[in-house]
């Protein structure tokens, strides 16, 4: 690599690493990079989980160093996740990528319109969990989350969000350091069975890319535990990264790059 990939290596680190820690679909940004690195998009698919799992400790122990890491209920969310991520990773190189970025752009659309028709919920000052074990319904949509998670990573973070927020009742800035331990955990899982099959991974530029995807997510962390209007401004990145992700998935981004 010359100085020039470092460069956007790092870059698109950082950006991802923001991106990652206040919303999600981080990925969106580093796996193209991967890609245009010169990665295979299976190897950068694994390679991607690299700089995922540094960032996303950076994030949690940036959150517990401000004394504002509420972990109450995250136990029963990341244990069903980990279940589906080794699901996902397992099935990752034989689903029909183009019918899986379709669902995913329908159910984004759907994700889109309840923060537009329920924005209280999204913007709620103070989490409204119910203690115990949370409902069969709630365990079983984060088992499927995590296998999407453990497929492809990207845009996992927007899904976990809205099921905490929506489904369970955190508010956004309690929803995204649960996210952290969430993602971490599944990124742990994941990667382990990559690295346990015969999909290589390129460890070089994950480490590189990690250095950046870690300032990002210490940076993020800082604003989100520091600014008192973290729930708006995280609801706001979350709607745009949302719009980009549904361009994105539909192909309608590579149909405009096209025409130029």
């Amino acid at each position: 690599m010359d100085i020039l990939q470092y460069t956007l290596a790092i870059a698109a680190g950082i950006l991802a690493g923001i991106i990652n820690t206040l919303a999600g679909s981080g990925s969106a940004v580093t796996l193209p990079m991967l890609v245009f690195l010169g990665l295979d998009p299976s190897v950068a698919n694994a390679t991607n989980r690299v700089g995922v799992l540094v960032q996303n400790v950076v994030g949690i122990a940036t959150f517990q160093q401000s004394g504002k890491m509420n972990l109450s209920g995250g136990l029963w969310l990341t244990v069903p996740a980990m279940f589906g991520s080794v699901l996902g990773a397992w099935v990752a190189t034989i689903l029909d990528k183009e019918a899986m970025n379709a669902a995913i752009g329908a159910m984004l659309i759907i994700v889109l319109a309840t923060m537009f028709f329920d924005p209280k919920k999204w913007l709620r000052p103070q989490s409204e969990v119910k203690p115990g074990r949370p409902s069969l319904l709630t365990l079983f949509a984060f088992f499927v989350i995590g296998i999407y998670g453990g497929f492809i990573q990207a845009g996992v973070g927007v899904f976990i969000l809205t099921a905490m927020v929506l489904g369970t009742g955190y508010m956004l800035v309690h929803a995204n350091a649960i996210k952290l331990m969430i993602v971490l955990a599944l990124t742990v899982v994941a990667l382990g069975v990559f690295m346990l099959s015969p999909l290589e991974i390129d460890w070089g530029i994950g480490a590189i890319m990690a250095v950046g995807q870690s300032i990002g997510a210490w940076l993020a962390a800082k604003f989100a535990v520091s600014n008192p209007n973290a729930n708006v401004w995280v609801r706001n990145l979350l709607i745009m990264v949302v719009i980009y992700s549904i361009l994105h998935f539909f192909g309608i981004l590579d149909w405009v790059f096209a025409l130029f």
